[in-house]
């Protein structure tokens, strides 16, 4: 289930890893202070789409031990090194496409994905995926390049609520512009 386009980029999980850990720490941590303004409840479920080397779900499970966090991501090698980095930490990963996820409907309460999006090959069936996906009132939050949310953006308005669609450009780095922006929807 491998995509050909992601075996140079990905075929070294290690390599990649030690590439961007660094450069997404305040991703990470953005991430993080949006899930503590959102008021999850306790045993409340997280989906992390595009996990890569399992980075962001481990800072989730780290600060927010009452959350239940899983991971997935299309690529195995990319699993596997996850897996590996986890340890016994209390997070699940498994392999999927973003289109055709392996859980059942209606799962998670939060589904977020960190610049992985502009990956996609089906954004508009990853879109309906995340949504399938969803509980009643879930929340969906994709951050990635503001240049890369346009068919994301309507893909989310086609697949939830319109008025409940929200992009909001954020500083992730030390340069003042804001490059990243998160789309935003509830189901």
């Amino acid at each position: 289930m491998r995509s050909t386009h992601l075996r140079g980029e990905f075929a070294h999980p290690g390599g990649y890893d030690r590439n961007t850990h660094r450069l997404l720490t305040r991703m990470r941590a953005r991430i993080i202070d949006d899930i503590a303004a959102a008021g999850l409840e306790p045993g409340s479920r997280i989906l992390d789409v595009g996990t890569g080397p399992g980075r962001l779900p481990l800072a989730i499970a780290a600060a927010f031990p009452s959350l239940r966090v899983d991971a997935v991501d299309l690529s195995a090698e990319m699993i596997e090194y996850a897996r590996g980095v986890a340890g016994d930490a209390p997070v699940t990963f498994a392999v999927g496409d973003v289109a055709r996820l392996p859980f059942p409907d209606h799962t998670f309460d939060l589904v977020v994905s960190s610049l992985s999006q502009h990956h996609w090959a089906d954004v508009e069936g990853g879109i309906r995926d995340l949504r399938r996906v969803l509980r009643p009132g879930g929340r969906m939050w994709i951050y990635d390049a503001r240049f890369a949310l346009r068919r994301a953006t309507a893909a989310a308005r086609a697949s939830f609520a319109p008025a409940s669609v929200t992009r909001v450009p954020i500083r992730v780095t030390r340069v003042p512009v804001k490059l990243v922006s998160r789309l935003g929807a509830r189901a």
